[in-house]
């Protein structure tokens, strides 16, 4: 199926409310929360994909991006324990380490050679809140916080290297995102799910501080109010419910229509493994995914961007493309996906012709989009002469 075929419109549904529902998102027209939820909850699959892609050709043609990164972990240690994660580490565990700057230089200078324009920093939060080795490694480093030599490893990478970092850290105060806007070409950071309710004792964030959704929110709007380039998303599968998916994306909404800063959503489905406590947990299904990707296509319109993980839908990736996406977020030639590991990213040959093979034209971009680099006040002086440079060289845009 190509992109002309994805646009057509499938007979309409026999609820009128939907069908009404459906074609003000059809034209571009904002949907309120109750219309969401009854597209959520009652309209065909067929007919919400459809209505999506319609949307989406509106506001971005047939250019679907994605970056090439590498990908740096700067820390597995974390204080959070959610119980779907692999990343994080106690102190003595396998796979405990932070990286000294040697270590970070080394791996950046290896993805600049691969061809990499963008330098991704995840971590753990705020381990020496809880763990005396981190508190140690950070005063050897000079520093007293983890998101303070996350700042300084971005200012190395951005000087030595000339990659454009893109933080991950978690929850961040401002004067954290201050230090990280001199340096970062865009920021993260995953909202998860605005529910409190996933919060409670035998549920995913019952022993995660940093998941309290207020924080979470915060760290997003003080982003806003600083203009800086933001990636946040939802995660889908952990036991919340459709309706609160719906508010998770209203609530990202809002804060883009507020300060205009949010630069793509992520909707990344749960995928189980072995050695989490919610290894026997249910993933979710191909079609819900592509349900929850095609609402939040139709909720934030057509001019957001849209992402899924390639590599988290295993060989059924290229079906994503039904669900309004734009986006197939970073791509690594030299780094595997450190928070899902078991989940190989496809070559870039074999997305560039499941994605052209569809009708559509795949681009590279930088680790912010087109769109914010024409945009004043998002980028410090030296992260700007970067990312003027690595258009020129590597024809990203």
């Amino acid at each position: 199926m190509n992109a002309r075929q994805q646009l057509i419109v499938t007979p309409p549904s026999s609820n009128p409310e939907v069908e009404n529902a459906l074609t003000r998102a059809r034209e571009g027209l904002t949907l309120d929360r109750a219309a969401a939820l009854l597209l959520a909850e009652h309209a065909p699959l067929q007919e919400l994909l459809s209505a999506a892609t319609k949307l989406r050709a509106r506001g971005k043609g047939i250019v679907v991006t994605f970056s090439k990164k590498v990908f740096i972990p700067l820390t597995t240690l974390c204080r959070d324990y959610c119980s779907y994660c692999t990343f994080r580490k106690d102190p003595g565990q396998p796979g405990a380490h932070f990286m000294t700057p040697d270590e970070v230089l080394a791996l950046a200078e290896q993805g600049r050679r691969a061809g990499c324009k963008e330098a991704l920093f995840s971590l753990g939060d705020q381990p020496e809140r809880i763990f005396p080795e981190a508190r140690e490694f950070l005063r050897q480093q000079g520093f007293t916080r983890t998101l303070d030599y996350l700042a300084a490893m971005c200012e190395l990478v951005l000087e030595k290297t000339g990659l454009l970092p893109h933080a991950n850290p978690g929850v961040m105060d401002r004067p954290a995102l201050e230090r990280l806007k001199d340096s970062n070409a865009s920021v993260g950071l995953m909202l998860e799910n605005v529910s409190a309710r996933l919060m409670r004792n035998g549920l995913p964030h019952a022993n995660a501080p940093d998941k309290v959704p207020a924080l979470r929110l915060r760290t997003i709007e003080a982003a806003g109010k600083l203009s800086i380039a933001f990636t946040t998303g939802i995660l889908i599968g952990i036991g919340e419910t459709m309706e609160e998916r719906v508010d998770s994306l209203f609530a990202i909404r809002t804060l883009h229509e507020s300060y205009g800063h949010i630069q793509e959503v992520i909707i990344q489905n749960f995928r189980a493994k072995p050695e989490i406590p919610m290894a026997a947990h249910p993933e979710p299904s191909l079609d819900d995914m592509l349900r929850t990707i095609a609402l939040a296509r139709l909720i934030l319109g057509p001019h957001m961007n849209v992402q899924a993980p390639p590599n988290l839908s295993y060989n059924d990736f290229p079906r994503l493309l039904d669900a309004g996406i734009n986006d197939w977020g970073g791509i690594s030639p030299v780094t595997k996906d450190f928070i899902n590991p078991e989940a190989a990213w496809p070559q870039i040959s074999r997305l560039r012709s499941e994605t052209e093979s569809r009708g559509f034209t795949l681009r590279e971009r930088l680790a912010l989009y087109p769109e914010f680099l024409r945009r004043n006040g998002f980028l410090s002086p030296q992260v700007r002469a970067a990312a003027a440079v690595l258009s020129i060289e590597g024809g990203a845009t």
